[in-house]
């Protein structure tokens, strides 16, 4: 089994904050949460809030939009460019993604590409709150351990030092930049 992050390692960019973006442009009504994002970011900044409550009050945006599975599916639909070539050429059966981005935004990524195994963020799709951790870090090995206890890792790819202790499980692990692959 292959293991890859799925943000700037197989996908070109930032699928969430992208995203956020494209609510904002195709749901103008998400700009409402302009002003809570924009405190939350800056209490995130000066290290007074975590990482999660900023997301979770960023995601609070998706309460403004009635047809959230929808505009997922237009979302991922009008973004499979960013899919990068080198992933796609490849591919394989047993792949599996772990991200820290919301579950419901890289499975409708994970279900066009045909990738079976998929872990990240739980997040309510419509309300934005969180069930469980942060996918990120250590806590990606958790989740991986816990769903597939004898999951051998034989490569593992990464665009973060973040994700060290999932690279440690692996028999090979290489940092992406770009569309280069290097050794960890």
């Amino acid at each position: 089994m292959n293991v890859y992050d799925w943000d700037n390692t197989i996908y070109r960019g930032d699928s969430t904050a992208g995203f956020i973006r494209y609510c904002f442009v195709k749901r103008p009504k998400c700009l409402l949460s302009l002003p809570r994002t924009a405190v939350c970011g800056l209490l995130y900044v000066l290290r007074l809030m975590p990482k999660k409550t900023f997301k979770q009050n960023m995601y609070h945006m998706f309460t403004y939009i009635s047809d959230m599975e929808a505009l997922v599916e237009e979302f991922t639909g009008s973004h499979m460019d960013h899919v990068k070539q080198w992933y796609l050429q490849q591919q394989r059966q047993d792949d599996m993604v772990i991200s820290a981005s919301p579950e419901f935004l890289i499975g409708s990524f994970c279900r066009r590409l045909n990738i079976r195994y998929m872990m990240a963020s739980v997040v309510d799709i419509n309300t934005g709150v969180y069930t469980g951790e942060n996918c990120h870090g250590r806590e990606k090995v958790n989740r991986l351990r816990e769903t597939y206890p004898g999951a051998m890792i034989d490569e593992f790819y990464s665009d973060s030092r973040s994700d060290a202790p999932l690279a440690l499980e692996a028999k090979k692990a290489f940092i992406v930049k770009g569309d280069d692959r290097k050794p960890w």
